[in-house]
């Protein structure tokens, strides 16, 4: 099958070989695809392999054998971010997830333009939490695996002053007074979750309070493998000093 004109952003690069690159990139209207790229190492195809970066938005034709397609050509449509430090690191997650949630060769033109959000806010130097949320909640829902986070499983009303569990396959649900603190850390609030559902970002605390509560819906749809991502944040956190 030809694929030609396919607008794409490259999640993945690595060497192949003496001269080629394996490539995934998420396509506009073939979701994610594997490309072979052959012989872009030598000194005079130094403008394909800046095309094949990371971030980077490209426009592709190439021909799919199988699992794998054939790069022909390709051609950056834009200057991708320059992102460093934590805005780095969240480009970094935001790939992952995608090459390890997103089927190959399944379109889905929604995660493409959630991508392509997240993608101008690092660049804008948006709030990476915020950013991180919702493209966490447009994945999922992109990928039929969301749910209403203005209501709980059951389909009562979200109370802005309670707390709720992220349960991966009946939505929100509502902890009790009596429960352990290491459900309370998990959870989030009503007001995060109604702020997440309206699109709104929440003040800091609520905010906080969707990282562990949405990870435990990642990490259910990841299986027991989890992301290299969180790996690097962990080590990161231990090795950061505390303050006084």
């Amino acid at each position: 099958m030809r694929i030609t004109g396919e607008s794409a952003f490259v999640l993945h690069t690595r060497h192949w070989r003496e001269t080629s690159l394996l490539v995934e990139v998420l396509g506009e209207e073939h979701g994610r695809i594997g490309l072979v790229a052959r012989g872009v190492q030598g000194p005079k195809r130094h403008v394909l392999r800046a095309a094949l970066q990371p971030l980077q938005h490209i426009r592709l034709d190439a021909e799919l054998r199988g699992e794998l397609a054939r790069l022909m050509t390709a051609e950056a449509l834009d200057a991708a971010p320059r992102l460093a430090g934590d805005a780095a690191l969240a480009a970094f997650y935001i790939n992952e997830l995608v090459l390890r949630l997103a089927p190959r060769h399944d379109p889905h033109p929604e995660l493409y333009r959630a991508y392509a959000r997240a993608r101008a806010d690092l660049g804008k130097g948006d709030s990476l939490a915020w950013t991180l949320r919702r493209f966490e909640r447009d994945l999922l829902e992109a990928l039929g695996s969301g749910f209403a986070l203005d209501c709980d499983g059951d389909g009562i009303a979200i109370d802005p002053a309670a707390r709720y569990r992220l349960d991966p396959e009946h939505g929100p649900r509502r902890l009790l007074s009596d429960r352990g603190r290491e459900d309370r850390s998990q959870a989030a609030t009503g007001r995060a979750l109604l702020a997440l559902a309206g699109d709104r970002q929440p003040d800091s605390e609520d905010l906080a309070s969707l990282r562990l509560a949405l990870r435990s819906v990642l990490s259910h749809h990841l299986g027991a493998k989890g992301l290299k991502s969180w790996e690097m944040l962990g080590d990161l956190a231990r090795l950061t000093p505390r303050r006084p």
